[in-house]
């Protein structure tokens, strides 16, 4: 299939851009750029042996997007595309909702008006919001901690009422949990702006020497070792689960559904840190401080129906997911500017 991944350059779509690519997909990448490094494009072009065709342009430009599906078919879209950093989102909410929200009907409109009607949808955990039993199964009510997390669940209630429009919809909804690690090849990874938002590549920027410790917020969480416990998928697994959502798509007799990708257990941070200690050979200071306000104690999914709908399983533990990031962060200590 021809596949159009917005945000193709960023650190799950470039996994994914690679994924589709080895399954003899021909993915067309856009990307605005905004938090992906332009030199990821090489290096797909070094893993999948051709240069992808890369539009760069911002979803929220409807004529731009309008003017791609014009000159371009597509047989399906992977979504992508988006603001993420759930701290920036508290402190910028207008520019999340409208981006995150803009860029989704943007495309939709291209997408209808041309009749492409397949859609994978990058969704998240953050859904669930801040007080849901685990492990978090689909059909548990939609809600958010941060507006970061209510963009992500106004877009579902933006594809489940487009779906409605026409029979010939098919959309995916994927919502993942943590994802980590990287490319065993340590060409593509993840390469956060500015100070990282998630645990894993923080500790690895403490093992490269780039920040002086790893910060643990909240030690006294109802968990074995008192540090809040997630659920940390292996990007390679994510972009895997993309796939197989992907193929599911024309045999769906339903518009829109909805899968978790995660593993379906829990690390601890400190578990996560001391994975990390193996990964790279050395111990990593580090100390606990208060906990963060909206954070959860534990988060892990339920994946009973990806599994058994997709034929998809999570196949990386927590060991392997590190030795894989600082595979990369090793290689690449200043990321893509390396």
């Amino acid at each position: 299939m021809r596949v159009l991944v917005t945000g193709g350059a960023g650190y799950i779509g470039s996994h994914t851009v690679v994924a589709l690519a080895a399954a003899g997909h021909q993915p067309v990448i856009v990307d605005n750029f905004g938090n992906a490094k332009p030199a990821v494009v090489e290096r797909l072009a070094t893993l999948i042996g051709s240069t992808p065709e890369v539009r760069r342009f911002d979803l929220t430009d409807w004529d731009a997007t309008e003017a791609l599906f014009a000159e371009q078919a597509f047989d399906a879209v992977i979504h992508f595309a988006g603001l993420k950093a759930v701290a920036e989102s508290v402190s910028h909410p207008l520019d999340y909702y409208r981006n995150n929200l803009d860029s989704t009907m943007s495309l939709l409109s291209a997408m209808q008006r041309h009749q492409v009607w397949r859609l994978v949808f990058s969704s998240s955990a953050t859904v669930y919001g801040g007080n849901a039993p685990v492990p978090m199964h689909e059909d548990l009510p939609v809600s958010a901690v941060n507006p970061y997390g209510w963009s992500k669940a106004m877009n579902e209630q933006v594809l489940r009422d487009v779906a409605l429009t026409d029979a010939e919809w098919r959309i995916a909804v994927l919502r993942y949990f943590n994802p980590c690690g990287a490319h065993p090849s340590g060409l593509i990874g993840e390469d956060p702006t500015g100070i990282p938002n998630n645990l894993m590549p923080f500790i690895a920027q403490v093992a490269a020497g780039r920040r002086p410790l790893v910060k643990i917020f909240g030690g006294d969480y109802p968990t074995p070792d008192g540090t809040a416990i997630r659920d940390y998928i292996h990007v390679e697994d994510l972009a895997g689960g993309h796939l197989a959502a992907l193929d599911r798509l024309d045999a769906l007799t339903e518009r829109l559904r909805v899968w978790n990708l995660g593993t379906g257990q829990g690390s601890t941070v400190l578990e996560v840190l001391y994975a990390f200690e193996r990964a790279c050979g050395r111990a990593l200071p580090h100390q606990i401080v208060e906990r963060r306000p909206g954070d959860v104690a534990v988060s892990y999914a339920d994946v009973t129906r990806a599994t058994a709908e997709l034929g998809w399983r999570a196949k990386h533990g927590i060991d392997r997911i590190c030795a894989g990031h600082w595979r990369w962060q090793s290689a690449n200590p200043d990321g893509y500017r390396a």
